[in-house]
């Protein structure tokens, strides 16, 4: 019979601080095929655009660099000050793209924990 160890858990050395920005990206992706050639799609524009640059710097902070060849073109591409005018299926394919980096940019950066 085995026995259990009780007593104080581990102190966690990473967290995960881009899956949320990286979810709401997401969800902002997809809601945003219904808006694509409404005017507001600008706020989606807006919202993904900030989620990217805030994933960037986890992503940074976590030291994994290759996840910001993924992010930084998703945080030009929707960036709303320089708009770049995409339609069609390429559109809406690179929308389908970005969620999907988004989602596993958030879980798979892990930030570590600093001591204080």
């Amino acid at each position: 019979m085995g026995v259990k160890e009780y007593g104080t858990p581990k102190k966690p050395t990473f967290t995960r601080s881009a899956l949320a920005p990286g979810l709401l990206g997401a969800i902002a992706l997809l809601g945003g095929l219904a808006l694509l050639d409404v005017g507001s799609f600008i706020i989606v524009r807006y919202v993904v655009s900030i989620l990217a640059v805030i994933m960037c710097v986890f992503a940074i902070q976590a030291k994994a660099w290759w996840w910001l060849i993924g992010l930084v073109p998703i945080a030009i591409i929707w960036n709303p000050v320089v708009v770049i005018d995409l339609h069609g299926q390429g559109w809406v394919s690179i929308q389908f793209i970005a969620a999907i980096v988004f989602i596993i940019a958030g879980i798979r950066i892990k930030v570590p924990v600093r001591e204080l």
